[in-house]
């Protein structure tokens, strides 16, 4: 799972990359700082925006991913000898140990 914040900071990391990248293909092409500020500005907004978006509805998707054997296993603090007990018990089931 992947959090909100996590992905926000993705998001900002590989947008800097791609302001640098535009912004220079921009100059190269316009020779003007201003044209290429407001179009670099806007096109990496909208991309963060979309970024953002796309990550935590990808986060949803369940299709090619690999689950953890004791994902559906509930552990809420420290872990009691039945606790242990039934993480064997499941991996045992499942074919992971003997």
């Amino acid at each position: 799972m992947e959090t909100h914040k996590r992905s926000i900071v993705k998001s900002i990391t590989w947008r800097i990359i791609g302001i640098f990248l535009l912004g220079g293909i921009a100059y190269a092409v316009t020779r003007d700082w201003k044209e290429m500020s407001i179009i670099t500005i806007i096109f990496h907004t909208v991309r963060a925006v979309l970024y953002y978006y796309h990550e935590r509805i990808w986060l949803r998707v369940n299709w090619g991913r690999i689950r953890h054997p004791l994902d559906e296993l509930e552990v809420n603090g420290k872990l009691a000898p039945e606790d242990l007990k039934e993480i064997r018990d499941k991996l045992r089931a499942m074919g992971y140990i003997e």
